[in-house]
């Protein structure tokens, strides 16, 4: 639906490799939405700084606010790169990346009963500070980040096998 001339590359894709390497990226110290972009962004062709740059903002549920859960954010980015529409006037193709987040969106919600990362995280009242936290066992074991991961990666790479493959 897109105007954009420039289709994937077409990459085989190993769902499983890139949830993989996913989960591996957030362990590493990128946060949820650039492990789940980095994960996929070169079967577009974004190169792996860019993608990093890209999402950067969209961790601890965009910029540490703990609203939407920065993996789901990721997947939406991707979501983008794959139906996003480059013509102002397309209603079509912006209706029809729309349909694909909401598709996606309330998969992720199914499985993991929520969008809202502070509700993800069990938080009460979120506590607003821009400082990211350390990466630590401690830090792992108490979040469930790494599944949201998880999920979002999957789902893309569902949606990609299902839609974009050839």
């Amino acid at each position: 639906m897109s105007n954009d001339t420039t289709p994937p590359v077409s990459l085989p894709l190993d769902i499983e490799a890139r949830v993989a390497q996913a989960v591996a990226y957030f362990k590493q110290g990128y946060n949820c939405s650039q492990s789940v972009v980095a994960a996929y962004a070169d079967l577009y062709g974004v190169p792996a700084n860019l993608a990093l740059r890209m999402s950067s903002s969209f961790g601890g549920g965009i910029g540490r606010m703990r609203q939407t859960c920065g993996a789901a954010c990721g997947m939406f980015m991707l979501a983008g790169l794959a139906t996003g529409s480059t013509d102002a006037a397309d209603r079509e193709g912006k209706s029809h990346n729309y349909e694909v987040v909401q598709q996606l969106a309330a998969r992720f919600k199914e499985i993991n009963g929520s969008l809202i990362c502070g509700e993800l995280l069990g938080l009460v009242k979120p506590v607003l500070s821009p400082q990211a936290e350390e990466r630590t066992p401690a830090y792992y074991k108490k979040r469930p980040c790494a599944m949201m991961v998880e999920t979002a990666a999957r789902l893309f790479g569902e949606y990609y096998r299902e839609h974009e493959q050839a």
